[in-house]
């Protein structure tokens, strides 16, 4: 059977501060993959978040 050539997701998720960059760039690096990151430039919420984490935590999960 022939190795299929489709490209792979692989999707990395978890709190603030859990290492899912550092994980991403890890494999990424030891696997010669692509790494894709969230665009968080463009995140409505989250300078909001990092001021007042418990007022906007809801918001910025909902943007997610």
């Amino acid at each position: 059977m022939a190795k299929s050539k489709k490209p792979k997701h692989i999707a990395i998720a978890g709190n603030i501060g859990a290492g899912k960059t550092t994980l991403t760039e890890m494999l990424s690096k030891h696997y010669k993959w692509i790494p894709n990151f969230e665009d968080v430039d463009h995140n409505p919420y989250l300078m909001d978040f990092y001021e007042d984490m418990p007022r906007w935590s809801f918001n910025l999960q909902v943007f997610f």
